[in-house]
């Protein structure tokens, strides 16, 4: 087997890793670029999302470069991202591609079917060696999730810019060569020294914001514009309501989701509309409670769960005192419009800082509620 799957932020290495352990080759998609999403965006359907069109131009680049499998998987409920699979195939058979196509459901919603696919997957091997594949591939993306949060938290006290991304890509590419356990364990450790390398201001006290909605746009750095550097640089620390081993637990592994966020949702939307967007409206919450100073809203254009959650931001933003900008991201959005809106929502945040702060050194009394913030 040839197989080749969708590119999304570091879970790349993982699939690569988990592949070749199966005895696979693993046509291991490069990062997706503007010419992958145009591919994508040819043959797709024209209101379909953008990580549909960047998932489809990854395809049919791992296509020309001759795998013959492809590995996806979707979610369950209101969500388009279930009928995924299916229709990136009817594309490729109509573009007349001669390919398998594994497609995974969540294994508690659809046992029967996961466990078929997974055992296509698995081949020849025992169930116990695919276990233990499985075990060593989310220990390495347990490492990964800890060197990207070190980044994000070290980016925006950085003495020298750029530093801690050059020190994340060195660390990448050591974590991406590990296979084994132990040298999972030994890079991950060489991994985390490079990145404690890199100098920065501790006693600087840096904007908080939280990063919510659609996990693909979350994750993927091109198809948010890799936002978590561009605010890193602009001395804004940020943390993401996903990752991938939080995702792995809350989503793949339960069919309930992160419930902290859905309780802190209920008030405001009682039920699930598919995707993240309940996530989203408990996050928004979560993160004005945590102190955070804004939180960002990454939405596919047309994306229906999050555009549910884009209609509750005006009260949660005046409820909880906290700016929420909504960017919905499609193959028209243009990188200076994203920086432009960026670069004003971090002034907004600052002023509200040094607003609240002279409020508070005047009286000892709660400040003025909020204007809700006029850019989301």
């Amino acid at each position: 087997m040839k197989a080749t799957f969708g590119h999304m932020g570091t879970l790349t290495p993982v699939m690569e890793m988990i592949l070749e352990d199966l005895g696979h080759e693993s046509v291991t998609p490069n990062r997706p670029t503007r010419q992958t999403l145009a591919l994508g965006a040819k043959y797709a359907p024209e209101f379909a999302c953008i990580p549909f069109k960047i998932v489809l131009g990854t395809y049919l680049e791992g296509l020309k470069k001759g795998a013959d499998t492809l590995i996806s998987g979707g979610g369950y409920g209101p969500c388009r991202a279930g009928l995924y699979g299916e229709l990136h195939r009817r594309i490729l058979n109509d573009l007349d591609h001669d390919h398998d196509f594994i497609f995974f459901w969540p294994p508690l919603r659809k046992p029967g079917h996961f466990y078929r696919q997974l055992h296509k997957l698995k081949g020849p091997h025992s169930w116990r060696f695919l276990w233990k594949t499985i075990r060593k591939a989310y220990g390495k993306l347990a490492v990964l999730d800890g060197l990207e949060m070190r980044a994000q938290f070290i980016r925006p006290r950085e003495y020298k810019r750029g530093s801690t991304s050059r020190a994340f890509d060195q660390a990448y590419a050591l974590m991406r060569r590990a296979r084994s356990a132990p040298e999972i364990k030994e890079a991950g450790a060489e991994a985390r020294a490079i990145m404690e390398k890199v100098t920065f201001d501790q006693t600087r006290k840096p904007l908080k914001v939280g990063i919510i909605g659609e996990i693909y746009v979350q994750l993927e750095p091109f198809a948010n514009f890799f936002l978590e550097e561009q605010l890193g640089h602009m001395g804004v620390e940020v943390r993401r309501s996903i990752y991938l081993t939080s995702y792995t637990r809350h989503d793949v592994l339960s069919t309930k989701g992160d419930m902290s966020s859905r309780r802190l949702a209920v008030p405001y939307l009682a039920q699930k509309v598919g995707g993240h967007g309940q996530n989203s409206v408990g996050d928004i919450i979560r993160y004005a409670k945590q102190g955070y100073d804004g939180v960002v809203q990454l939405a596919p254009f047309s994306c229906i769960p999050e555009i549910v959650a884009k209609s509750l931001v005006p009260r949660l933003s005046k409820d909880y005192g906290i700016p929420v900008l909504t960017l919905f991201i499609d193959e028209q959005t243009g990188a200076a419009g994203v920086q432009t809106r960026l670069e004003a929502f971090v002034d907004l945040m600052e002023q509200r800082r040094h607003r609240g702060q002279r409020e508070a050194g005047r009286s000892s009394g709660p400040p003025d509620s909020p204007v809700q913030d006029k850019i989301s």
